[in-house]
């Protein structure tokens, strides 16, 4: 088959609006003066004001297709029954939230919650330096390997989150400076991490890989994800809560990139909508309404970037 990795990875356009966190929700909501009795309920409501934004952004035009929306169980359960009924791109994560070394939410029973919410990608976001600690690496390459298998053996897409922090001696380097790291650094790591996955077999359809800020580091790193005949491995750009001005510099690097696809962006885009909610600023409609405008725009600068990369 040529080469070809048959029926892995996905390749069409893809813009995922991300608020699968939970534990930032926790700390926005102490943030809000939210009543510890009242903050489960308003985290549910806070994702459904996402939800509501993301659909005012569909209904204004954004691709029905290519749209889709990263959310959780813990505090998003009904708005993925939802989107799923509604036949929107649905990504769900499967890992523990805030946990420095890859764990399963659920355990041992990850698959039944995969099954029962049927989304079209599963998530795992990873912490993942080469220079770790081997064990440590090791633990989280089985586990990743445990779900890769799984997802595989019943043909459902994989989503990896991949974020390579600086180890203490790497930051050191570079005298401290994060930025440096960033830029300098941490591409190269990345790209290496990227091997050490493959050799150990874990193969997702789609990297989620954080912003470049040159584009032959997304060049280098779209060439390395689709290496060894995974012709339609694609990347996506996260956002990492960074500042509007560094997330559209890093969507610009990465848009018309042969193999990168698009974006999956949190904070960034629905940060002040849902403070404003939650600390009664903004009611619900102009929260999404916020929302709508940052999801729209983000897709409207990748699209119109990729046209001029390839003009």
């Amino acid at each position: 088959m040529g080469g070809v990795v048959m029926g892995v990875g996905y390749d069409r356009p893809l813009y995922i609006l991300a608020f699968d966190h939970r534990s930032s929700f926790e700390e926005m909501a102490s943030k809000a003066r939210v009543p510890e009795s009242e903050r489960d309920e308003k985290i549910r409501q806070a994702k459904q004001v996402i939800f509501a934004g993301f659909e005012l952004a569909v209904e204004r035009g954004a691709p029905r297709d290519a749209a889709g929306i990263l959310v959780d169980e813990q505090y998003g359960a009904d708005v993925a029954r939802v989107a799923r009924q509604r036949g929107y791109i649905l990504a769900m994560p499967v890992e523990k939230s805030g946990q420095k070394v890859f764990d399963f939410e659920y355990g041992d029973q990850f698959g039944d919650h995969i099954l029962a919410f049927d989304p079209t990608f599963s998530k795992a976001l990873v912490r993942y330096n080469p220079e770790d600690p081997a064990d440590t690496k090791q633990i989280q390459l089985e586990r990743l390997k445990r779900l890769h298998d799984w997802l595989r053996e019943r043909d459902r897409k994989f989503l990896l989150e991949l974020l390579v922090p600086a180890t203490k001696a790497q930051l050191e380097r570079v005298g401290g400076d994060s930025e440096r790291y960033d830029r300098d650094v941490r591409p190269d790591l990345t790209l290496q991490a990227i091997d050490e996955f493959y050799a150990a077999g874990v193969v997702p359809d789609v990297w989620k890989i954080e912003g470049l800020d040159r584009r032959e580091d997304c060049e280098r790193m779209a060439a390395k994800v689709r290496s060894g005949g995974r012709d339609h491995v694609s990347c996506v750009v996260l956002g990492r809560g960074a500042d509007p001005a560094r997330v559209d510099h890093w969507l610009r690097m990465g848009a018309g990139v042969p193999g990168y696809i698009g974006f999956a962006i949190g904070r960034t885009l629905w940060w002040e909508g849902v403070q404003g909610f939650l600390n009664g600023t903004l009611s619900r409609d102009e929260a999404a309404d916020k929302i709508a405008a940052n999801y729209l725009r983000a897709i409207d600068l990748f699209v119109e970037a990729s046209r001029a990369a390839v003009a």
